[in-house]
């Protein structure tokens, strides 16, 4: 069933997918699509960002949609926007797929692609990456929730504390413990 997703900001914005939920609920495939190319891009980010494993993202970002596909007739606009439910579902599944499975090390990074970077900084910054990408999987699954929603998807504390059904002060605390578990690590290995 749909949870409503309580956010405090929904009488001061409008849900950008308003536009989309009656058809949604109508069965119309073409609204599916509209809203897939909306946010597949921020789903697929979000769940890569958490479980690290571009197959793993996919399959996340397809269980999102599936179930927002088979549960918008039970969605009621006006208590939160629809992609702040469908962030907490990619997060809830992440979450779930960070505790059954064991992570699976790869040397295989991302491509950063930036035709203006000379062959060193792509280097630099490839490397770089990596730290950081290594750095996040070593933090616990709530923390790397709370730093993954703030900086890769960029929430405001307010909705990332409601994607992550917490308070505002839980969810702070939670970043600033990432954050400094971050820079410990990332300290810690350019010393080594």
């Amino acid at each position: 069933m749909l949870r409503k997703v309580v956010d405090n900001t929904a009488g001061q914005h409008l849900d950008p997918d308003a536009d989309l939920i009656s058809s949604l609920q109508a069965g119309e495939s073409a609204a599916l699509e509209t809203l897939m190319e909306r946010h597949l891009t921020t789903i697929y980010n979000l769940a890569y960002y958490m479980v690290g494993d571009q197959m793993s993202a996919e399959d996340i970002s397809q269980t999102v949609f599936l179930k927002t596909w088979q549960n918008i007739s039970d969605w009621k606009p006006g208590q939160a926007k629809l992609i702040t439910w469908m962030r907490r579902v990619a997060t809830n599944a992440c979450l779930d797929y960070l505790r059954k499975k064991k992570p699976v090390y790869t040397d295989k990074v991302p491509e950063l692609v930036d035709g203006a970077d000379t062959p060193f900084e792509a280097l630099s910054r490839q490397d770089q990456a990596m730290r950081v990408k290594t750095a996040l999987k070593s933090l616990p699954e709530r923390q790397r929730g709370a730093v993954t929603l703030s900086y890769y998807q960029g929430l405001s504390q307010r909705e990332g504390a409601a994607v992550m059904d917490i308070s505002e002060g839980a969810y702070e605390s939670l970043l600033v413990r990432g954050r400094k578990t971050l820079k410990r690590l990332l300290e810690t290995e350019r010393i080594a």
